[in-house]
């Protein structure tokens, strides 16, 4: 996880994570027949098994995180720059990050507030007043090792603390590339159709070409999902707790559970005792939201771990959580190739 969580991956820039992916499934190759490919937007697929008989069963997990993107250079050699995906401004300021290729080094900026008028410190920085700050003096030296369209990471090592917790960036969904990987090392009794997914941030569109592409029966998506069991946020609305397992959606914005795989999903967890919860509420959303609705549409579930601050530099994810998610992921999966139909047979 510590790897995943450094390497650089801003969406549409998934290069280094698929690279250290593809690397490690070639060096433990799933049993049986496979084969892996990269589709043209940038999706590493690995298909296993496709000759058994039964459903075929897609599991996915997003590569891309967020970030920011420079977008033009001023004569001073500070860059603006835009969100790629969705981020909070006001957790910009004084955030070290890493631009393009090169990692050039450099910090977030924006007027200090010893500067600002009395009105100015009761707002949010906006985005227009924010700047990166790459030590550059002109023009020319910043666009001697930065380029328009380069993305920018944020600088943060992955640490472990606390009582089996780690923090760091891009566990959403690197932390699910992990899980996946586990998955794709043990023996199926059916097709498992892998996809390590891009641009997930910037609208699923990297599943919606996967789904297309491996045409799915059912679909498994494993997940990150926002946790706020923080002390002044009303119970009712904190969506997920950690420590508490992994989170069942049964909807959430872009799609609907299946309610048979949720049912599947949730007798097994509790047949095996592992610990679980409901994602509370409707929001946020996935890559099953683009796999359900792919050519004759799919099955689809998701499984997601809950992670404190979520897009921000610092995730906090629970190691317990992270183990249950997996093995009710394990469990589940056999069980779906046992009880589910192909394709929309048996409806």
């Amino acid at each position: 996880m510590r790897y995943l969580s450094e390497l650089d991956g801003v969406s549409g820039a998934e290069g280094p994570v698929r690279a250290w992916i593809r690397e490690r499934v070639e060096a433990k190759p799933p049993p049986g027949s496979w084969r892996m490919e990269t589709d043209a937007l940038g999706n590493l697929l690995v298909r296993v098994g496709e000759e058994k008989p039964g459903p075929r069963l897609m599991v996915a997990a997003h590569m891309d995180e967020v970030g920011l993107m420079v977008t033009s250079v001023e004569d001073d050699g500070l860059l603006h720059f835009r969100p790629v995906g969705g981020i909070d401004p006001r957790i910009l300021p004084a955030q070290v990050v890493r631009i393009g290729e090169r990692r050039v080094p450099g910090v977030v900026g924006g007027k200090p507030i010893h500067l600002q008028q009395p009105e100015e410190r009761k707002k949010a920085y906006r985005l227009e007043e924010l700047y990166l700050d790459i030590g550059a003096r002109s023009r020319n030296e910043a666009e001697a090792v930065v380029s328009l369209g380069d993305r920018v990471v944020f600088e943060r090592p992955f640490e472990v603390f606390g009582e089996g917790r780690v923090m760091g960036k891009a566990l959403d969904d690197r932390a699910g590339c992990l899980m996946l990987l586990e998955l794709l090392r043990e023996e199926w009794p059916g097709p498992f159709l892998a996809a390590f997914t891009v641009q997930e941030e910037v609208g699923l569109r990297g599943a919606q070409v996967a789904a297309y592409r491996l045409e799915p029966d059912a679909a498994l998506v494993l997940e990150t999902t926002s946790c706020a069991d923080l002390p002044d946020v009303d119970p009712a609305r904190q969506t997920t707790r950690l420590g508490q397992g992994p989170a069942v959606t049964f909807r959430d914005r872009t799609s609907i559970a299946d309610p048979e795989m949720v049912r599947i999903l949730v007798r097994e967890a509790e047949a095996a005792r592992i610990p679980w919860q409901w994602k509370q509420g409707v929001a946020g959303g996935n890559d099953a939201g683009a796999i359900q609705t792919q050519r004759g549409g799919a099955r689809v579930a998701s499984l997601s771990l809950p992670c404190r601050y979520l897009h921000q530099p610092g995730g906090v994810l629970s190691l317990d959580d992270y183990q249950h998610a997996l093995e009710l992921a394990r469990r589940a999966l056999r069980a779906w190739a046992r009880e589910l139909p192909n394709g929309g047979d048996g409806r």
